[in-house]
This record gives structure tokens, C-alpha cells and sequence, in this order.
């Protein structure tokens, strides 16, 4: 297949560029670098040992977009690009409704006008909103706490409704839980820009000296040490889901399918954190602060569902997280090159 990944040189996205050209796929990244580096682009193409088409665009552009399928010839698109700071579109919902509807709005429209009728969605665990449920599965209503949280329920929401009004759609909504780890290279990884959102990036940031202690919101949760417990996912084992999701998505005759990427495993900040110093070789100084708004002590995917119908599994395991983060984040101690 020839497939369009949107937002291909962002830190998920660029990881399944790789796993798509190792399916035997051919990988055409579109990305406006608002949120990704250039050189993100050279050093796939170093690991891919290939050339790989890129196109500068934003995706909320109708025309461009437009031409670009028009010109593309794609089979498939996995759809990335979009914002996904949780803080930030609190501060800032209107930016994140606008993007984040209009691009998947505009894709799909281009793709509907073109004939391509393949398409895996990120979507996100914050669907899930605040179940009380630990363990999350596929069938729990979906709900949001924040405004990139109703982007992904709102964005599901018309992919139903396209599925329902036209049943040619194959469409796979990937519910993924909390992304970590690196190209196990140590040539891609996450870089994010600013102060990290996410725990992991930051505490690799510590370790390499990049900031000086960690701040742990809260110590007094019902989990296992008192800190907040969550399901954390190998990039690589995720990038591997959506391989095996677009090609699932050519056997069924569902229009309409929704998996959880998780690894079922939970796994508590302080766990995370020991596993980090251990794979590191550094101490992670860190102070107990008072509890985030809006954080949910714990809960874990039950990935059960995507074993079944994917035969994909999550393998990699958290000591493997935090050692591939942490080649990353010493060979890259400042991120990518500008």
C-alpha cells in the first residue's frame, strides 16, 4: 500500500514511518513542522536506508490537501497530526477544536473526494474520561476532561457517523495509552518542545541534566506506593499496532473498528522512575508536590480486544522504555538539531 501518514515526522508518527516501510509499505510523511524538526526527516531515511516523500503541509488547508490527493494515488491514510498538550488547550481551547476538527475534517473530506476509503485515527485513553473502572475496554462510553480530550471523542463521533452513512469506510480508531521510549537506535525519540507535558521525557530531562529535579503530584493516591499508576506503551510497540491495524482494516467488512494499544501492565510514577535511574545509571531527584487537578489515580488498558483481532501484543517492557529513552536522550541530550 501507498499510505499518507499526517503528522509522519512527529514523535509517534515518525516511528511508524519506520514500521510501515518495514511492512513492505510505501510511507509518504505530510507534516507542517510546527510541532517536529526537519532533520527528524534525514535520519529516517538514514535508518530506512531509503528516500522517503515529504510534503510540507498543513492539513487544515483545503486545497492544498486537496491536491496533494489529488496528486498522491494513496491507499490508506494514519492520521497524527493534530495538537495534543492537555494544559495547553485548557489555556487555549479554541486553537485546539480548530486544528484538531479541521484536520481530520479535511483529510477526510479529501479522501472521500479521491476514492480512499482506508483510514487509522490516534485516537487517545482520554476518551475513557473519569470511569471509575480501572481496567479500560473497548465498549466503556467515551466522555472527555479536557478540551483535547473532547477533540478525540468528538472526532470518533463522526467517524461513526461516516461509517454509518457509508459502509464502503474502513476505518481503525487506536485508542493508545501512554507512549514512551525511542527508536531502539537511539536516532529518533521524543523531543518535545518547552517544558515536557509527560513524565517520562522529563525525567530522562533529569537525568541528562537538562533540568534539575522532578515534581511528583502527589504521594497519598490508593496505588501501590501512593503515586498515580498508568499503562505505559513502547513507542515501537505502538508504531507496530497501526501496521497491524491498516492491514487488519483490508480483511474485515466492519466500516467502523476501535482498539485499545496498551500493554495492560500498571505501572506507578515511582516504579517508572526507579526504572529510569536503574537503566540510567543516575540518581532521579524528585519532590512530592500536591496533587494535579483533573488526575485520576490510576488506570491501565485491557489490550485484550487488539491481541484477539490484530495479533499484535505489546513485548517490550519497562526496563526496555526507559534503556531506549535513555540511549535517545544521551546521544541527543538537547533533542534534534534546529
Amino acid at each position: 500500500m501507498r499510505v499518507l501518514i499526517t503528522g509522519g515526522a512527529g514523535y509517534i508518527g515518525s516511528h511508524t514511518v519506520l514500521e510501515v516501510l518495514a511492512a513492505g509499505h510505501d510511507a509518504v510523511i505530510a507534516d507542517d513542522f510546527s510541532n517536529a524538526r526537519p532533520a527528524v526527516v534525514d535520519r529516517l531515511e538514514e535508518l530506512a536506508g531509503r528516500p522517503i516523500e515529504v510534503h510540507r503541509i498543513d492539513v487544515t488547508d483545503e486545497a492544498a490537501t486537496d491536491t496533494l490527493f489529488a496528486d498522491g494515488r494513496f491507499d490508506a491514510v494514519i492520521h497524527f497530526a493534530g495538537f495534543k498538550a492537555v494544559g495547553e488547550s485548557v489555556a487555549e481551547p479554541l486553537n485546539y477544536y480548530r486544528n484538531n476538527l479541521d484536520s481530520a475534517l479535511t483529510v477526510l473530506r479529501a479522501m472521500d473526494a479521491h476514492g480512499v476509503r482506508r483510514f487509522v485515527f490516534s485516537s487517545s485513553a482520554t476518551v475513557y474520561g473519569e470511569n471509575p473502572v480501572l481496567e479500560r475496554t473497548e465498549d466503556m462510553p467515551t466522555s472527555a476532561t479536557n478540551p483535547y480530550g473532547w477533540t478525540k471523542v468528538m472526532i470518533e463521533q463522526m467517524l461513526r457517523d461516516l461509517a454509518v452513512a457509508d459502509d464502503t469506510w474502513r476505518i481503525a480508531v487506536l485508542r493508545y495509552f501512554n507512549p514512551v521510549g525511542a527508536h531502539r537506535s537511539g536516532r529518533i525519540g521524543e523531543d518535545p518542545s518547552g517544558l515536557p507535558n509527560n513524565l517520562m521525557p522529563f525525567v530522562a530531562q533529569v537525568a541528562v541534566g537538562r533540568r534539575e529535579r522532578l515534581s511528583v503530584f502527589g504521594d497519598d493516591y490508593d496505588t501501590v506506593d501512593g503515586t498515580g499508576v498508568r499503562d505505559y506503551i513502547h513507542v515501537d510497540d505502538l508504531a507496530s499496532g497501526h501496521v497491524a491495524a491498516l492491514e487488519r482494516l483490508g480483511e474485515i467488512t466492519e466500516p467502523w473498528s476501535v482498539w485499545n494499544l496498551g500493554s495492560g501492565e500498571p505501572v506507578s510514577v515511582l516504579q517508572l522512575v526507579n526504572a529510569f535511574s536503574r537503566a540510567s545509571g543516575r540518581p532521579i531527584p524528585y519532590d512530592v508536590v500536591a496533587r494535579r487537578p483533573g488526575d485520576l489515580p490510576a488506570y491501565w488498558a485491557d489490550p485484550s480486544k487488539a491481541n484477539a483481532e490484530l495479533g499484535w501484543r505489546a513485548t517490550r517492557t519497562v526496563d526496555d522504555m526507559c534503556a531506549d529513552t535513555w540511549r535517545w536522550q544521551s546521544q541527543n541530550p538537547d533533542g534534534y538539531p534546529a
